[in-house]
């Protein structure tokens, strides 16, 4: 059981990147997934969530609202995370993470699985 983050780079402000977190040994429609991330200093915060495939339901923090977009695609069993108009705020590792519910995907214990880490760098 396994969570495969990518997808990360140098990007410049106003620029885009899409993530994929690729699952393994488990199949990703029947449970939520999460995209957290964490600057050198900070907390790691809670960036966006989609619920079951039953579901459908998105979730996002409120500084990246209209513009990340996550979305999964079942028949890869990856689930992504296209990033626009980026700013140097964003710049951050980002990880993905699984569990059974959406519920308190922003509080500290969720996530069951957890990816490793891709850099984000937003700079000019």
């Amino acid at each position: 059981v396994q969570l495969q983050a990518s997808g990360g780079g140098l990007v410049q402000p106003g620029g885009s990147l899409r993530l994929s977190c690729a699952a393994s040994g488990f199949t990703l429609d029947y449970y939520a997934i999460g995209w957290f991330r964490q600057a050198p200093g900070k907390e790691r915060e809670g960036v966006s969530c989609i619920s079951t495939t039953s579901d459908g339901s998105t979730y996002y923090t409120d500084s990246v609202k209209g513009r990340f977009t996550i979305s999964r695609d079942n028949a890869k069993n990856t689930v992504y995370l296209q990033m626009n108009n980026l700013k140097p705020e964003d710049t951050a590792v980002y990880y993905c993470a699984s569990d059974r519910s959406p519920s308190g995907w922003s509080t500290k214990g969720w996530g069951r699985v957890w990816g490793q880490g891709t850099q984000v760098t937003v700079s000019s």
